[in-house]
């Protein structure tokens, strides 16, 4: 939900870095701004780590980079999933509460490796930085350049390694209740937190993943119910993606 980009000076804004940072004491409360995200980060990753190429026969316990890692709520649950993550912010305020509360809750034995850093993509692209798997949740609908955002997604991962996007679909029903809804009437995310017109239909995300040498292998919608999130046909609201480079 936090936003990182190719171009951190043109790409994204600093109104959006600092909205963001003024979240980032609360966003572990999961009664705070961040409730949606700890509601559906089960479902998110438990998506995304059915679709990370395999390494070898055997495992899929992948090197993962979290971008827009925020305060670390996916980096945190992929790591204990058993992956060795490094999470990307370019926020120093999400990363400092990350790093406080990762050292407040150590990962247990048997989990992978967890790292922070403060930066830009774009630094990690400079540095021909390889990854197993990529994650990109909820962070595509805050960056200027949707499909130079892909490209840059495309370049940090290994051939025939995945990226995995997750994002809001520009439907009437989004902006009810994606946007009205979730920032206006329920209150469930602070105003102002989306730009409807930023988000992404699949067809334009899938369009922009091709451009970027990435073939869409698997797609869900994301669904809240009384027993909490969960994968559905239904890709009118919240959805998610997954694609193989190459």
């Amino acid at each position: 939900m936090h936003p990182s980009s190719r171009d951190a000076a043109s790409s994204v804004s600093p109104e959006e870095i600092a909205r963001f940072s003024a979240l980032a004491s609360q966003w572990w409360d999961p009664t705070g701004p961040m409730r949606p995200l700890h509601a559906m980060n089960a479902l998110r990753i438990e998506w995304a780590c059915r679709h990370f190429p395999m390494r070898g026969r055997t495992t899929r316990h992948v090197r993962v980079l979290d971008i827009g890692c925020g305060a670390g709520l996916a980096s945190e649950a992929l790591a204990k999933a058993g992956h060795d993550v490094l999470g990307l912010d370019a926020s120093a305020d999400g990363i400092s509460a990350a790093r406080a509360h990762l050292d407040a809750h150590p990962l247990l034995a048997g989990s992978g490796t967890l790292d922070y850093r403060v930066g830009s993509a774009e630094e990690l692209v400079a540095e021909k930085a390889k990854f197993d798997a990529v994650v990109a949740l909820e962070i595509i609908e805050h960056v200027t350049d949707p499909e130079a955002f892909m490209k840059m997604l495309s370049d940090l991962v290994e051939p025939s390694g995945m990226v995995i996007v997750s994002t809001m679909n520009r439907t009437l029903r989004s902006l009810a209740v994606g946007k009205i809804g979730a920032e206006y009437v329920l209150r469930l995310l602070p105003i102002g937190t989306h730009e409807w017109r930023k988000f992404l239909t699949p067809a334009e995300l899938g369009r922009f993943g091709r451009e970027a040498n990435l073939r869409i292998e698997a797609i869900a919608g994301m669904t809240p119910s009384l027993s909490g999130w969960k994968k559905s046909r239904d890709l009118s609201v919240n959805y998610i993606a997954a694609f193989r480079k190459g």
